[in-house]
């Protein structure tokens, strides 16, 4: 535990990026091998969007990380936050509860929010436009959306008072999470169900992406499946029952479409999306 602490404490840039493009790579490959569903699409088209979305993410979380780690600097130097009110404990309890706190508020809470919140749904909605849920689909966030995640992630940082390595620990497991857990791959159903009773399984969060209510307000959780069974928004439907998507916008020239998907937010709400 000792050398994973080390390690995040003065994790490089360089590493950071390259288990994000290792992720996308490996179960971009057996995806391919072993599909759950079997799309008709331009792979490399939607790809491309979904890429290009996750970069301005990546973009926008370098430019604003100075912010994290003044945070983070600061919990540990005026003994503030959770981790720092609780007594001794061995290292690796320490680091559990905090990796599911931090799990609480950057993930599930800011889902949750923008879930309930009119404004903040709008930015998200550009998530849940995709009707071919793959691994490059875990980080397809409007900039505005990425934007409002750093800032619960921050707050997150402060309530918790996580120390940085911590952080860095986190955001790593939280990249590798979603991009399980968004990719299209078929693995047994009694293995999903198992894996789901401790992390957010690949079934379990595309339910999430049903087109719609209330299965698309359900399973909101990120790394972790015990905030979605312990608050009651943990929600189940057979694999072959799921159509990706939302009703408000299933034309492709909606959710297929770049320079369209940034302009949602700015768009005149449908008539029938929710409120």
């Amino acid at each position: 535990m000792n050398d994973i602490v080390s390690y995040f404490s003065t994790i490089p840039s360089a590493h950071r990026s390259l288990i994000l493009v290792s992720g996308i790579t490996i179960f971009w490959l057996i995806e391919n091998a072993f599909p759950l569903f079997n799309f008709t699409y331009k792979k490399w088209h939607h790809a491309s969007i979904n890429i290009f979305l996750t970069l301005t993410t990546i973009i926008i979380n370098f430019f604003l990380a100075f912010i994290l780690l003044k945070t983070a600097d600061w919990t540990i130097a005026n003994h503030f936050g959770i981790l720092q009110w609780l007594p001794h404990l061995p290292l690796w309890l320490y680091a559990l509860i905090g990796l599911l706190l931090l799990d609480l508020i950057g993930a599930y809470l800011v889902h949750l929010v923008e879930h309930k919140t009119k404004f903040l749904w709008r930015f998200h909605l550009i998530h849940h436009t995709d009707t071919w849920i793959d691994t490059t689909s875990a980080n397809r966030h409007h900039p505005g959306e990425s934007v409002i995640r750093f800032t619960f992630t921050t707050l997150g940082v402060l309530l918790v008072g996580s120390p940085m390595w911590m952080v860095f620990l986190y955001q790593t497991l939280s990249v590798v999470a979603t991009q399980f857990n968004h990719a299209n791959i078929s693995i047994p159903e009694k293995l999903d169900t198992i894996l789901s009773y401790f992390i957010v399984s690949p079934d379990m969060h595309k339910v999430h992406h049903h087109h719609v209510l209330p299965y698309t307000d359900s399973n909101y959780g990120n790394i972790f499946s015990v905030w979605d069974r312990l608050f009651g928004t943990f929600m189940t439907l057979p694999r072959e029952e799921i159509i990706y998507g939302i009703d408000t916008h299933p034309q492709l020239e909606e959710h297929n479409n770049l320079k369209n998907l940034l302009k949602i937010p700015f768009q005149k709400p449908h008539k029938t999306e929710k409120s």
